[in-house]
């Protein structure tokens, strides 16, 4: 029975990463711990819904939503990747672990270098990074 329960939340934090990403948004599906707060539906409320897309594209490929993901040859940091991570403090203290100070960084710095996500997203289709 805990591998189906495992299965069953898992499957929930999945969902709801996926219709938060598809614009359904997390309403659709019932409130439970399981996806209340994971880094897709965060960005959902952070990120305009005509950049959402882009910006999902450009932090699946950089980090997989991963919030401590490190590199372990450069030590880029986060969602983002920032490099070094430590600048992503100019969003907040807890830019560590807090997924919604990443996720307002990233945004600050795609419009800031890039225009928009959209256009961060293209810059990284054309040169796998961004």
């Amino acid at each position: 029975m805990p591998t189906l329960k495992l299965r069953m939340r898992t499957s929930a934090a999945i969902l709801a990463g996926a219709a938060a990403l598809t614009g359904l948004g997390a309403a659709v599906l019932p409130a439970t711990a399981a996806n209340a707060a994971t880094p897709q539906t965060v960005a959902a409320q952070i990120v305009p819904a005509n950049q959402l897309a882009s910006f999902n594209q450009i932090i699946s490929h950089e980090s997989g939503w991963n919030v401590t993901a490190t590199n372990p040859s450069s030590g880029a940091y986060g969602l983002a990747q920032a490099l070094p991570g430590s600048k992503m403090a100019s969003a907040g203290s807890d830019w560590q672990t807090n997924p919604a100070t990443q996720i307002k960084w990233a945004l600050d710095y795609m419009n800031s270098r890039y225009g928009s996500p959209n256009a961060a997203w293209n810059f990284w289709q054309a040169n796998h990074w961004y």
